[in-house]
């Protein structure tokens, strides 16, 4: 019997499937600066224990999307190994904050199988949670990923594609327990810009660029165990390039959204996201935001805003599709999320 694991194919799921992913992770405050040694990140909330007490939590967080690509990072051996591409997000919630000693493991349920046309691959729809020590759900996100099959022969099963929801409304966000903005410290934050002087409709250029490196985007992969083989063979790909991991965008361009963005404090809800255009060593990526809607919360103080945020390197910006309704080949990252701002 093989040790090893070749990773499963298309063929090797099943709607209903429940997948226990290996290796819990403990983080500590070194995720957080590894975090900020890759991405200029600079939320206040993340950087200081001092500004997170004054806005109502215990200490400062592990970065959102930290804590996002850790749960992530879980299931690629289960679900993205052999994958071609990862597609797309959906009815992601950031359910409680992870701290710095908090262990994180990820379980995966197949919600959608569908084989593609030319029979030679196909997509799985997976929905992801991740829990902590204690057994609370810390975070919930739909994916779905264009994966190999290993053998075209097999006869696919009826397509399942799963009904999700195109965005989440205010009501579905949930804001950390304590959290509260009424002493906001807009000096310190780095902008003075709140809730109210955001319009829906309205599009922010964050003006900045950062050049991916190849040692970086190494880093990134090993550090959250994202070993999906088109992130670390080259040789798998005909044009002989590793992919840059599409995580390693996501997190570039919400750190240059801070520009902007300062007081965008806290991504809790992914409503939709796409990595239109692979990512290679040597790309610039830059970064655009619109305003989609804005809403309230419960919490003191706390408002939410939607945002659109869209990673490129280099083309005109602001410009989205071409006339046949396909992505432009500068776009990398169409991102939908909800983030926490003082009101």
């Amino acid at each position: 019997m093989a040790k090893t694991n070749p990773g499963r194919f298309f063929e090797d799921y099943s709607v209903g499937d429940v997948i226990a992913h290996a290796v819990p992770r403990t983080v500590s405050g070194g995720e957080r600066a590894l975090y900020h040694a890759l991405y200029p990140a600079r939320h206040a909330l993340y950087s200081s224990d001092e500004f997170a007490r004054a806005c109502g939590l215990k200490a400062s967080p592990i970065d959102d999307l930290a804590a996002f690509h850790v749960v992530f990072g879980k299931t690629v051996p289960d679900v993205s190994l052999n994958a071609l591409a990862n597609l797309g997000y959906a009815e992601g919630r950031w359910l409680r904050p992870v701290w710095p000693g908090d262990t994180l493991r990820s379980t995966s349920e197949v919600i959608g199988l569908k084989q593609n046309s030319n029979g030679k691959s196909g997509v799985v729809w997976v929905r992801t949670r991740g829990e902590n020590q204690h057994g609370e759900t810390v975070m919930e996100y739909v994916r779905w990923v264009m994966v190999r099959k290993r053998d075209a022969a097999v006869v696919a099963p009826d397509p399942v594609i799963p009904d999700l929801k195109p965005a989440l409304a205010a009501a579905d966000l949930v804001v950390p327990e304590g959290l509260d903005f009424t002493g906001y410290d807009f000096a310190l934050a780095g902008e003075a810009h709140r809730w109210g002087d955001y319009q829906p409709g309205e599009v922010i250029d964050h003006v900045d660029g950062v050049t991916v490196e190849e040692a970086e985007h190494m880093m990134a992969t090993r550090l959250w165990q994202n070993t999906a083989k088109v992130h670390f063979d080259a040789t798998l790909r005909e044009d002989g390039r590793r992919l840059i991991y599409g995580g390693h965008v996501i997190s570039m361009a919400r750190a240059l959204s801070f520009n902007g963005l300062a007081n965008a404090q806290m991504i809790v809800g992914l409503n939709a996201g796409a990595h239109a255009n692979p990512c290679y060593s040597g790309d610039t990526i830059k970064a655009w935001t619109e305003v989609l809607e804005r809403a309230e919360t419960s919490a003191p103080g706390v408002g939410a805003l939607r945002l659109r945020l869209v990673a490129t390197k280099g083309g005109e910006p602001f410009t989205l599709r071409g006339e046949d309704g396909k992505y432009l080949p500068h776009l990398l990252l169409d991102l939908d999320y909800w983030a926490l701002i003082p009101m």
